[in-house]
C-alpha cells in the first residue's frame, strides 16, 4: 500500500490553521480557511445549522459512510464584565488550566469588528507590589486581562466598544523545532484536523478512493462537549481523529499515533479498535492502545446525542494537553498512515 505522505503539505496547512483564532463558537474564519482547502483539492464543503463543516469524499462502494470527526475549535474565554479598574474579567471557555495562561498574550474580538490586544495576568499580578503574588490561586476568578489601551476605568473601556460576550483568543506560539517537535497551543485539535485534510490530499494526489463514502466532519462545538452531537443520518461508523494524551500509566509518546481502546464516556467499539491495531501493526506504523482516563470525543458527543454509530479514536500523541502543547512530526505522520490505511482496507 502507498502511504507516501505530504508532511509540508500538512505542517503548512497545520500553521495556518493554528494561527486562525477559533475558540468554540468563534469559528467562521477557521471554518472559511478550511472550506477553501478542500476547494482547492476540488471537494466540496457543506455546512450544518450549528456550524460544523462537512467535507464528502467519493468511496468505491455508496452503500456505506464512515465519518470522520476533528474539530478545530480551542479553548478560549470571553468577557464577563469591565472592571472599575479597566481591567476586563474573563469567563472561560473550555478546560483552560489557568496557570498556564498567567502572562500569556492574548487578543479582544469585538462585535463592532474591532480586534484589541492584551495580556491574561493574575489580579496580583506583581511580586513588587502585591504580598500574594506567587502564591495567589490562578484560576477564573482571580484572572483578569490588562488591555494594551490607555484605560483607567469601565468607562474608558466602553467606549472601544468592549463589554460581555466578546471572544478572547491567547496567542499560540507555534513553532516546529530542527528535531521535529510541533509545539503551540491547540493542537488539540487543530493537529488532528491537519491529519484529516491531509487523508483528503493523499486521496487526490494519489487518484485513489476510500472503500466507502467517506465524510469529514469539521466540529466547532467539541471543547465545550456536544460537537458531533448530531451527525448526517448516511454515517454508521464515526472513527475520530483527536488527539493521543502522554503520561503516568499510559504508553502512547509524541511520536506515536495513539489509539483509544477507552475513555470517561466508556469503551470505544471493540472490532474498530482491534482492526486499528492490526493496521498499525501490518504498515509498522508507531502505535501505542491507552485508556484515556480525563477526556471525552466528538464519537461520545455523537452517542450521547442518539446517534445509532459505532465508534472509535485515534491521534498524534501530544504532550502537556490544554497547556503549552508539543507533538512530533511521526506521530503526525503515522496518524495520517493509519486513517489512509483504515479507509481503503
Amino acid at each position: 500500500m502507498n502511504l507516501d505522505t505530504n508532511i509540508e503539505y500538512t505542517l503548512k496547512l497545520l500553521e495556518e490553521i493554528i494561527n486562525i483564532p477559533s475558540p468554540s463558537g468563534y469559528c467562521k474564519n477557521v471554518m472559511l480557511h478550511i472550506e477553501n482547502a478542500a476547494a482547492e483539492q476540488g471537494y466540496k464543503v457543506s455546512k450544518n445549522n450549528k456550524g460544523n463543516r462537512i467535507i464528502e469524499i467519493e468511496g468505491e462502494d455508496c452503500s456505506r459512510c464512515i465519518g470522520i470527526p476533528v474539530h478545530v475549535d480551542t479553548l478560549g474565554a470571553m468577557v464577563r464584565s469591565v472592571n472599575t479598574d479597566g481591567t476586563i474579567r474573563i469567563t472561560t471557555i473550555g478546560g483552560n488550566m489557568f496557570s498556564t495562561l498567567d502572562g500569556e498574550y492574548c487578543k479582544i474580538h469585538t462585535r463592532a469588528g474591532k480586534i484589541y490586544t492584551g495580556t491574561i495576568l493574575s489580579a496580583s499580578p506583581a511580586a513588587h507590589v502585591y504580598p500574594d503574588a506567587k502564591e495567589r490561586i490562578r484560576n477564573e476568578e482571580n484572572m483578569m486581562v490588562r488591555l494594551d489601551e490607555v484605560v483607567k476605568n469601565e468607562d474608558d473601556v466602553k467606549k472601544l466598544k468592549i463589554g460581555a460576550g466578546d471572544f478572547i483568543s491567547v496567542e499560540p506560539k507555534f513553532m516546529i523545532t530542527p528535531s521535529g517537535f510541533v509545539k503551540s497551543r491547540y493542537l488539540d485539535n487543530k493537529a488532528g484536523t491537519a491529519c484529516a485534510l491531509s487523508v483528503m490530499e493523499m486521496f487526490r494526489r494519489l487518484g485513489t478512493k476510500p472503500k466507502y463514502t467517506t465524510k469529514i466532519i469539521v466540529s466547532s462545538y467539541e471543547e465545550v462537549g456536544h460537537g458531533c452531537s448530531s451527525i448526517p443520518e448516511d454515517i454508521s461508523e464515526l472513527v475520530a481523529i483527536d488527539m493521543g494524551c502522554i503520561g503516568l500509566d499510559l504508553s502512547c509518546s509524541e511520536q506515536d499515533v495513539s489509539i483509544c481502546a477507552k475513555d470517561s464516556s466508556g469503551p470505544y467499539d471493540y472490532d474498530i479498535t482491534g482492526r486499528l491495531i492490526k493496521l498499525a501493526e501490518k504498515n509498522e506504523l508507531n502505535y501505542a492502545v491507552d485508556v484515556y482516563p480525563m477526556y471525552s470525543s466528538d464519537v461520545s458527543a455523537s452517542l450521547k446525542g442518539g446517534n445509532d454509530i459505532s465508534g472509535g479514536l485515534i491521534g498524534p500523541g501530544v504532550h502537556a494537553s490544554h497547556g503549552m502543547e508539543r507533538t512530533h512530526i511521526k506521530g503526525i505522520e503515522s496518524t495520517i498512515k493509519l486513517m489512509y490505511a483504515y479507509l481503503t482496507e
